[in-house]
């Protein structure tokens, strides 16, 4: 009888906990599952880590699942796909990969410059772009590796991820 009441407070915390989480969860966007995934994968580490854990392993399981939500931060904050614009501006300087927007010849219609392609020479602009665009490729593909390795560490691990 006693159990009964300690789960029963356990379950209403645990939906007071979940609330926020249901309250902003959408059906049309991955990025809802993802952040559903995530909190469940941080109450576990919490568990994990608490006093109530009866595995030896359990702060070594909560400390790779926190490894795995670091890097799911990373891979869904696209820092990886975004990294060519800090090493484009460590060459050319800050402010370099700036886009500005550009008046056409229709007053409705705009294009998008990128800062240098305003003020540079043809040959300079040829080169730069060059660069621009093999840094932008490399982040993509550092982005997909990243994405590539977030999920098989996911896999790898998470059927031992239990207390």
């Amino acid at each position: 009888m006693k159990y009964w009441f300690k789960r029963k407070i356990w379950q209403i915390k645990n939906v007071i906990k979940w609330l926020p989480k249901i309250w902003n969860q959408y059906d049309f966007d991955y990025g809802y599952s993802l952040e559903v995934f995530k909190f469940q994968l941080e109450k576990q580490a919490e568990f994990l880590e608490s006093d109530r854990a009866i595995t030896l392993s359990a702060k070594n399981k909560a400390s790779r699942i926190r490894m795995v939500l670091r890097l799911m931060e990373k891979v869904y904050n696209e820092d990886y796909a975004l990294e060519y614009t800090d090493k484009f501006e460590k060459i050319y300087g800050k402010g370099s990969s700036d886009v500005n927007l550009v008046n056409t010849k229709n007053p409705k219609l705009f294009s998008m410059k990128k800062k240098y392609e305003l003020t540079e020479s043809k040959e300079k602009i040829r080169e730069m772009d060059q660069v621009y665009n093999n840094l932008f490729l490399n982040s993509v593909e550092k982005q997909k590796r990243a994405h590539k390795l977030l999920w098989d560490l996911i896999e790898h691990n998470i059927q031992g991820w239990w207390d």
